[in-house]
């Protein structure tokens, strides 16, 4: 799972505990992070995430 925040800024990767996908997008929440990441899930199992939520709630309405 790659992090891509703003432009010119590094990528960062991050290690998953859960990810809920649907379709070709997917919330990610990685391991000791409260926060949630949407993204865009591929067929080969990456993710690349482009936004960042508080909570789950707030992720999913962002869906």
């Amino acid at each position: 799972m790659k992090w891509v925040g703003r432009p010119g800024a590094p990528d960062k990767a991050l290690h998953p505990e859960i990810v809920l996908g649907f379709h070709d997008l997917c919330l990610v929440q990685p391991v000791h992070d409260d926060d949630w990441y949407m993204g865009s899930l591929y067929d080969d199992g990456s993710v690349i995430c482009w936004a960042a939520c508080n909570s789950l709630y707030e992720a999913l309405r962002g869906l």
